[in-house]
């Protein structure tokens, strides 16, 4: 295994596995997340929450295992694009504390959605992938 190789695949671990622990996270912290979905509003939050923590889970094992990688793209788009604007509509913040947190997790989300697109841009197969 080449140098890059490595750093590609351990950059897919990295990035993969943040969605997967997120994705889990839904699931295991169910109820929480739920109260702060109907906080912010979120129709059928439960059902939100599911939906939302199995797209991270998908999103994160396609990059990881270099499966299925538009489909593991467009599971973690649609998470980051339609959770930061409807959870961290930091535009909507009363107070500045709340402002900077938001801003900061829209900022973040759409960081890792730009490199979520970037990784369309990279040949298939993958170096070390299953697919």
């Amino acid at each position: 295994m080449s140098l890059i190789d490595f750093l590609f695949v351990l950059g897919r671990i990295i990035y993969g596995g943040f969605f997967i622990y997120n994705g889990i996270a839904h699931f295991v912290n169910r109820k929480e997340l739920v109260n702060y979905a109907s906080f912010k509003k979120v129709i059928a939050p439960n059902l939100a929450v599911l939906v939302t923590g199995l797209l991270l889970i998908l999103g994160g094992v396609g990059i990881i295992t270099g499966a299925y990688i538009v489909w593991a793209v467009i599971f973690l788009s649609l998470f980051l694009f339609f959770v930061s604007l409807k959870m961290h509509n930091f535009w909507k913040a009363t107070s500045p504390e709340e402002k900077m947190r938001e801003k900061v997790n829209f900022f973040k989300n759409m960081a890792l959605w730009g490199a979520a697109l970037m990784l369309l841009s990279i040949p298939t197969p993958w170096p070390y992938s299953l697919f």
